[in-house]
């Protein structure tokens, strides 16, 4: 649970503007989206390799994004 301590003389907007910033910080809608569906460990091992292969190439030159 996020907590925002706002003085009363604080505006609404910048109040909600640290809870955004909270909630991003603390990647909950990424923990969910992931609990939406399971993923086997061998498929998340094999797409962090692929992801370092993809980024090996991007800083070797071989592919340009």
């Amino acid at each position: 649970m996020l907590i925002i301590d706002s003085k009363d003389c604080e505006n609404i907007d910048k109040a909600l503007k640290k809870y955004k910033k909270k909630f991003e910080k603390a990647k909950i809608l990424v923990q969910l989206r992931a609990r939406q569906s399971y993923t086997k460990p061998s498929v998340e091992r094999r797409n962090v390799v692929l992801k370092a292969v993809y980024k090996q190439k991007i800083a070797s030159g071989q592919i340009e994004s």
